[in-house]
């Protein structure tokens, strides 16, 4: 007996000195990430409405959540990237329903208990989340509602005003304080959340891998690169200054956010405030393949994103932060929208990213766009309470998602998720 008392008192000691890196939290360490003293490498997806999910009140069905994420769980993906900041009015076209925050620091109460019972149900499977506190595109509201609050007019809706008036209009947000101001509240409001089931801080919970600055921040202009960088940076300072257990990451898209200036990336994704670099894919969008040639050319899709990943992991790799691609999506056969319907030139794309993670050198982590699952569409554009695919209101609905019928997919995901562990 005297042996155990001094045995447990040594357990006891042990679990009050247990560091950081071995208590469910994701650190980096020479351009590695690192979980529980081991590297970690990860197959990822996103799921941008999982919160809204797990909540009880509109648009929430924790029973369908449960089920997703023991999905996720069987398939290999460790690690899902979320939004946590829907913002502005409600019922504008191509816009998320319902909106986390309605109005400057007013918020929906049942979508916040919903990300509380989110990193609860997280926490018990072991699975990891990076997310994300804002979005520079209208389908969640982001910059554009937060310039509205600060009387610069009416949001502007891209698929109604234009591309160029959305730039003009949302490229004030990183020199507008008022508007800034408005979205630190946010941060400091949700980063320091106790959480209303375990009465615990979200900076405890290693369901959390990292905060995000936003979905693709950009400047949206070459004038507007310092005060953006400034931005980012700040963001990151206030974060930190909260919360000490979780990283901090832009969420950018690589060069194509910072107007194509690689070196502006380079020294932001540099700087100790920042813990790891983001990068984003969309071939089709940035029009290296066309509608026209997207499934004939995959292989031109498939050079330029090894161009792309190869020049930005070259770019940051001297400064010890590890690379990840957190967001790659392609186009289903024929442009079809059909769950289950022909994947092959998708597969191609997939098996050529995933096989680049697979490598564990360029990449340290990536997360393809998006995690449809179950989720049926209903329609070709999302209407209110149709069910939440991988892609946003401001996209055809099956446009990118991959479901749960999508066999020859997931197949490839799921090979890829084993070689991570």
């Amino acid at each position: 007996m005297k042996h155990l008392k001094y045995l447990l008192a040594a357990i006891a000691l042990m679990l009050m000195t247990t560091p950081a890196s071995a208590s469910g939290f994701v650190t980096v360490k020479n351009g590695q990430f690192y979980l529980d003293g081991k590297p970690y490498h990860y197959v990822g997806t996103n799921m941008w409405s999982a919160a809204i999910m797990a909540s009880e009140g509109c648009g929430g069905n924790r029973k369908t959540l449960l089920r997703e994420l023991d999905n996720l769980k069987k398939l290999g993906i460790t690690n899902i990237r979320i939004l946590v900041g829907a913002e502005g009015p409600e019922g504008l076209q191509s816009h998320i329903k319902p909106v986390l925050q309605t109005a400057p620091g007013v918020y929906n109460d049942t979508i916040l208990q919903g990300l509380d019972y989110l990193l609860v149900e997280m926490e018990k499977r072991n699975l990891k989340g990076v997310f994300y506190l804002t979005n520079a595109w209208e389908w969640s509201g982001g910059y554009s509602a937060y310039l509205e609050w600060a009387g610069h007019g009416d949001a502007v809706i891209p698929g109604i005003d234009g591309y160029d008036a959305y730039v003009n209009y949302v490229k004030k947000f990183v020199t507008d304080d008022k508007a800034k101001e408005m979205y630190y509240n946010h941060v400091r409001y949700i980063v320091s959340r106790i959480n209303s089931i375990t009465g615990k801080p979200y900076t405890e919970s290693p369901a959390i891998m990292s905060w995000q600055i936003s979905n693709e921040p950009r400047s949206f202009s070459d004038e507007g690169l310092p005060a953006f960088e400034q931005f980012l940076l700040t963001t990151a300072r206030l974060i930190k200054s909260i919360d000490k257990n979780h990283l901090v990451s832009t969420g950018s898209e690589g060069l194509v956010g910072f107007q194509l200036k690689l070196d502006w990336w380079t020294k932001l994704h540099a700087a100790p405030e920042i813990d790891y670099a983001n990068i984003h894919l969309w071939p089709c969008t940035w029009r290296w393949v066309t509608r026209e040639n997207v499934f004939t050319a995959v292989a031109t899709a498939c050079e330029e994103s090894r161009k792309y990943i190869e020049q930005h992991y070259n770019a940051i790799k001297a400064y010890g932060k590890p690379l990840v691609l957190e967001e790659f999506g392609y186009h289903r056969d024929e442009f079809s929208f059909t769950p289950g319907s022909s994947t092959k030139a998708r597969d191609e794309y997939y098996a050529f990213i995933l096989g680049i993670m697979c490598e564990k050198k360029m990449l340290a982590g990536c997360n393809f766009w998006a995690w449809s699952g179950d989720a049926r569409p209903k329609n070709l554009w999302w209407k209110e309470w149709d069910d939440y695919c991988g892609d946003p209101a401001q996209e055809e609905q099956g446009l990118y998602s991959v479901f749960s019928n999508d066999r020859s997919t997931l197949k490839l995901i799921k090979k890829a998720a084993k070689k991570m562990k």
